[in-house]
């Protein structure tokens, strides 16, 4: 019988992570309440509160959820490049670019996140799921020390700062053409020593 209310309540808390990541991205966190939520998941507002402690929670919950999301693209994306570091490095960062502007994640992660979650907990979300898999590649490309943290931290910003300039240009393939040509200049710039 626990197992069976462990299974849910785990069934209940993904249905309203669903159900806020859908609403967040559409809203907007200042207009999105947790009664909206609630009644959308067909749950009580207790049950929010329950699985995710507050409003706050509940956005940094989806957060987290569409990080790790955009991470998986960088990796999958990377291992698809093959072997070559430099080559895996390319292919997750257009894939990070991709990914962080795509669906829900521009709305909840590059435009709410910054304000709601405040910039630091953003930018520790960020380098626990995506960062981790810049710094590793560039790790692999060659960089150590200072470097590497000096490199993980420009090319964070820059892709950041991209995918920032896209979400304020949608539905422009112009401007997604020139942010990929840009970032693949930034690439080889930043791997122009890498060792062979």
């Amino acid at each position: 019988m626990a197992r069976s209310s462990a299974e849910v309540a785990a069934r209940t808390a993904r249905n309203v992570l669903c159900v806020a990541t859908r609403a967040f991205a559409e809203e907007g966190f200042a207009a999105v309440s947790l009664e909206d939520v609630a009644g959308a998941a067909g749950v009580t507002r207790g049950a929010v509160y329950h699985h995710y402690r507050n409003k706050v929670g509940l956005f940094r919950a989806v957060a987290g959820r569409l990080q790790a999301e955009v991470a998986a693209a960088v990796v999958a994306a990377a291992q698809d490049a093959g072997d070559e570091p430099v080559e895996r490095l390319r292919a997750g960062s257009h894939a990070f670019l991709t990914a962080i502007t795509a669906g829900a994640a521009v709305r909840v992660l590059l435009l709410d996140g910054p304000a709601v979650l405040g910039w630091q907990q953003w930018r520790d979300l960020d380098a626990e799921h995506s960062g981790a898999h810049l710094r590793a590649v560039l790790r692999e490309v060659g960089l150590e020390g200072n470097l590497l943290e000096a490199m993980v931290a420009h090319l964070s910003g820059a892709m950041n700062e991209a995918a920032l300039w896209l979400a304020q240009h949608p539905d422009d393939p112009g401007a997604v053409r020139a942010a990929h040509q840009v970032l693949d200049r930034i690439l080889t710039a930043a791997t122009a020593n890498a060792p062979v």
